[in-house]
C-alpha cells in the first residue's frame, strides 16, 4: 500500500474552550466573520441540540457547518480555517499530532483559485501563482493527428 505525508502548509487555528465559548473578544477576525454569516458552508453557529446555559440563557455548544455538514465544537477542540478558506473543527489530540506552532512572519498558505477565475492583474496571489503549461500536449497531440 502507498503511503503518503501530509504537506507542510500553514493554517490559522483557534481552540476553543468554555470561557471563548463566552467571551468572543479572542476570536480571530475569520471567526467572527464565520459567526455572522447566519448558516451555509463556513458558518459558524449554535448547536440547537446543546443544553442552554442557565447563567447566558444561551446554548453551549457551537457547531460549524462543512461540506461534510454540520460538525459538533467541543471544548477545547481546534477550530481550523484551511486553505481554500474552509473551516472545520479538529480534536485537540489529531491537532497536537498534526499541527506544530508555525513562525509569527510565516506566511499563511492559501490555494491559487483555478486557472480560468484568474486575473493576474487585478489579482496579485494569481500574479505570482506558479500554473502548469496546459497549451504544450494538447499542440503535440494535434501535430501527431495531423501527421497520422
Amino acid at each position: 500500500m502507498a503511503k503518503f505525508r501530509k504537506k507542510p502548509v500553514v493554517v490559522e487555528a483557534f481552540q476553543m474552550t468554555e470561557k471563548n465559548r463566552w467571551d468572543m473578544s479572542g476570536w480571530p477576525d475569520w471567526m467572527h466573520k464565520a459567526w455572522n454569516k447566519g448558516s451555509g458552508e463556513g458558518a459558524i453557529m449554535l448547536d440547537p441540540n446543546a443544553p442552554i446555559d442557565e447563567v447566558y440563557k444561551a446554548r453551549t455548544r457551537l457547531m460549524c457547518v462543512t461540506l461534510e455538514g454540520n460538525q459538533q465544537i467541543d471544548w477545547k477542540d481546534w477550530i481550523i480555517k484551511g486553505v481554500k478558506g474552509e473551516i472545520y473543527p479538529c480534536k485537540p489530540e489529531i491537532f497536537q499530532a498534526t499541527y506544530d506552532m508555525a513562525e509569527p512572519d510565516e506566511p499563511i498558505t492559501q490555494l491559487a483559485p483555478p486557472v480560468e477565475q484568474c486575473d493576474p492583474v487585478a489579482d496579485a496571489q494569481c500574479a505570482q501563482a506558479e500554473f502548469p503549461d496546459t497549451t504544450a500536449p494538447e499542440a503535440t497531440q494535434a501535430e501527431d493527428t495531423a501527421e497520422g
